[in-house]
């Protein structure tokens, strides 16, 4: 005899779901969008929503397109930079040498 359960077997939204129960689905869409990688992802839109250019890959995260023959080119990465090597694009060498000339000059006390 059941220990007086009266749902044993069942779970939280166990059940018939059709359509009488949610009402009806909305018509859709299922767009192919392809990266560079050559993936192709599949999500499905509303009917009447307006379907954007581009789309992540979920692979590999590149931007994906509707055009297979032409898809959008990954993004391109910047390589992380240090203090000094902004430092080096805005100064010369020889405005370097005058700076650290003025510097030490001024710890020596000769300015």
């Amino acid at each position: 005899m059941a220990g007086g359960n009266a749902i044993r077997g069942s779970r939280i939204g166990a059940g018939p779901m059709g359509e009488a129960e949610r009402g009806d689905s909305a018509p859709r869409l299922r767009i192919s969008f392809w990266c560079a990688n050559g993936h192709e992802t599949r999500p499905s839109f509303a009917s009447d929503a307006e379907v954007p250019p581009h789309w992540d890959c979920p692979r590999c995260g590149f931007p994906a397109g509707t055009d297979r023959e032409d898809p959008p080119a990954p993004p391109r990465t910047e390589p992380y930079k240090t203090h000094l090597a902004y430092v080096r694009e805005r100064r010369s060498e020889a405005d370097g040498e005058a700076i650290l000339a003025e510097a030490l000059a001024k710890l020596r006390g000769e300015i």
